[in-house]
């Protein structure tokens, strides 16, 4: 019987180490994650799911030291052609979830001194208006996760 207890345990610690899921206030975040690029590659992004539990609130700056700068942006279709533009802050409405995603909202990482190697680690601070501050760990990622379930 202690030998499954003990499995049981070990079991439930592995699966929450997996799960990439981090809390501020009502806001959980889940599955932070970068595209993984090239070495001569100076820009990537970032993105993860924010389920806010409670009253709206807003995104307002994200740093790290894994890139010279650090922007929250949105894409926006002008004249045809889709760009990415800053924004100062990411409304994150109540009682709902906010996805960043490819072709969507997203982390914009600039400046980075040697790309992002599949793999990679590196955290991340995530501030909010009502929530607070929280640091992320992201993982860089091949490929594209459009529709990516954790």
């Amino acid at each position: 019987m202690k030998a499954i207890l003990t499995s049981l345990i070990a079991a439930a610690f592995a699966a929450s180490a997996w799960a990439h899921d981090y809390k501020v206030g009502a806001i959980e975040i889940d599955h932070p994650w970068a595209r993984a690029v090239p070495s001569s590659a100076k820009t990537s992004a970032a993105y993860m799911t924010f389920a806010n539990k409670g009253a709206a609130d807003k995104l307002v700056s994200a740093s790290s030291d894994v890139a010279k700068e650090i922007q929250i942006h949105t894409m926006v279709t002008e004249a045809g052609v889709m760009k990415m533009r800053e924004i100062k802050s990411l409304d994150i409405a109540a009682n709902s979830k906010t996805e960043l995603k490819p072709g969507g909202y997203h982390i914009m990482l600039i400046g980075l001194p040697d790309g992002l190697k599949d793999g990679t680690k590196f955290p991340l601070k995530l501030k909010f208006e009502k929530a607070g501050e929280v640091t992320v760990t992201v993982v860089a990622e091949k490929g594209s996760h459009a529709g990516h379930k954790h």
